[in-house]
């Protein structure tokens, strides 16, 4: 059978099944993977299965470690008080003044390690207690959450999309991690300034508030500000991580992988010991188990209490795991039903291979596979999954691989309507109408999902970083 054709096939198999029969995404991707397995002729039918699953648990072996301590850092800062404490020290830095700017930093650092959702919980109360007491720009506070929170969240790793991305095209995580987090520090003033904007043209919004106390007005009290962590260590869980696997990913580069005949034996030790903790399975572990230990520091909770919110984080990172490893597992599949020489001979033909053409293209489709699933994570693993299986590399493209995993995030981030969960979350969470969320999270979504998109064509062709 035709690649071009099993490619089509694969993805109405997830098409139907996400936006039709409304099934779980990892069912989806499982159930689209198998049929591109079964219409792979070069696959025989004894190991049609068991490919499939070993490209599940390949998958998993990669990112499934960074997943899960990326669950378990989130519910402990959640429950500790340190996303709070973040929160409160960027609102007292900036003032009421840049209060939006504040929310807007809150949210682009706490996406890091906890999820969107989750962030939005957390800061939405912060932006109602602020419009209760000035009664105005109620949007702006909101779009300034949506627009830190989103950027992270769609950009930067360990969150699942990014993670799979990179893995999917087999980026180097360190150089993911160092340049979606410059691509998001330039594209911060855009969401800011997005957020204005949306504000100025929404400047009567209906706003259908809960009647009872705002849980946040409590949270404000000296008692409840007093309980909370240090700053110094609410923030050390977020950049560690960041920090160790950076650190590493620059050694490697200077060292080019070895270490000189002629370095002392310190320094042999600090390279032998950086290759250990900064590898992202071993760094996310470390940023977890300080994670836990700031929240048993604060006495919130007993011993037990603690081990049950971890269950439960893990069970929640479990489901996580699953669907990224399924759109792995598609991806393979993809792969080996030789997709990538399909795609690969069509850029040839209509754009030389151009690295501009191959971001557009990437681009492209993710911003498609976003508009008709809804989920940024699920249509970043489609995407992947079908670029991924061209095995582009950083000297074909001219450019570090990792602007190509963006401009797959970037795409994923394009638009935002009824099939979107988060569309549902910022509409009932935030307490506007379908038709308000549209006129603001929509724009909001095309119009950073589409900076960033062009700050990546730029910065590819002016900081290549092709090492």
């Amino acid at each position: 059978m035709s690649p071009l054709l099993i490619l089509l096939i694969g993805i109405a198999v997830v098409l139907l099944m996400i936006l039709v029969l409304r099934t779980n995404a990892f069912l989806a991707l499982i159930a689209a993977a198998l049929a591109v397995s079964l219409m792979n002729d070069s696959i025989p039918y004894a190991e049609k299965g068991k490919q499939v699953a070993a490209a599940l648990g390949a998958t998993v072996g990669d990112i499934g470690i960074v997943i899960a301590m990326a669950a378990i850092i989130g519910v402990c800062m959640m429950k500790s008080g340190a996303a709070e404490k973040i929160v409160l020290v960027l609102c007292r830095v900036l003032g009421e003044k840049r209060f939006p700017a504040a929310l807007c930093g809150s949210g682009f650092v706490l996406s890091i390690p906890v999820f969107y959702d989750t962030v939005f919980y957390l800061l939405v109360p912060l932006a109602r207690s602020f419009y209760l007491r000035v009664r105005k720009n109620y949007i702006l506070c909101l779009m300034a959450i949506c627009a830190g929170a989103m950027i992270t969240h769609a950009l930067v790793p360990p969150t699942p999309g990014p993670l799979l991305v990179a893995s999917s095209l087999q980026a180097n995580l360190g150089h993911m991690m160092m340049i979606s987090l410059l691509v998001g520090v330039i594209l911060f003033p855009v969401g800011i300034t997005a957020a204005y904007f949306i504000d100025w043209y929404m400047p009567s919004p209906e706003i259908h508030l809960p009647q009872e106390e705002l849980p946040q007005q409590n949270a404000n009290s000296a008692e409840r500000k007093n309980s909370l962590p240090p700053f110094g260590f609410a923030i050390l869980p977020v950049l560690l991580p960041v920090v160790l696997i950076a650190l590493h990913s620059f050694f490697v580069l200077a060292l080019n992988n070895t270490v000189p005949a002629n370095a002392s034996g310190v320094f042999r030790w600090f390279v032998n010991i950086l290759h250990v903790v900064g590898s992202k399975e071993i760094a996310m572990i470390l940023a977890a188990m300080l994670a836990i230990c700031v929240y048993y520091r604060q006495k919130t909770a007993t011993l037990d209490e603690i081990r049950k919110d971890i269950d439960a984080a893990l069970l929640d990172g479990g489901l996580i795991i699953l669907i990224t490893a399924a759109g792995g597992a598609f991806g393979k599949m993809l792969q080996a039903a030789g997709i990538g020489k399909v795609v690969e001979n069509f850029f040839q033909h209509e754009a030389g291979v151009s690295g501009i053409g191959i971001l557009t293209a990437a681009f492209c489709v993710a911003s498609i596979l976003k508009l008709s699933l809804g989920s940024s994570t699920t249509a970043m693993m489609v995407a992947a999954a079908i670029i991924g299986s061209m095995k582009l590399t950083t000297e074909t493209l001219g450019f570090n691989l990792a602007y190509l995993c963006l401009s797959i995030c970037c795409g994923a981030l394009v638009t935002s309507w009824m099939n979107d969960s988060g569309f549902w979350i910022t509409s009932r969470m935030a307490g506007i109408s379908e038709t308000d969320t549209l006129k603001s999270v929509s724009v909001l979504h095309i119009i950073v999902g589409c900076s960033g998109f062009v700050i990546i064509l730029i910065l590819s062709q002016v900081l290549p970083l092709a090492i």
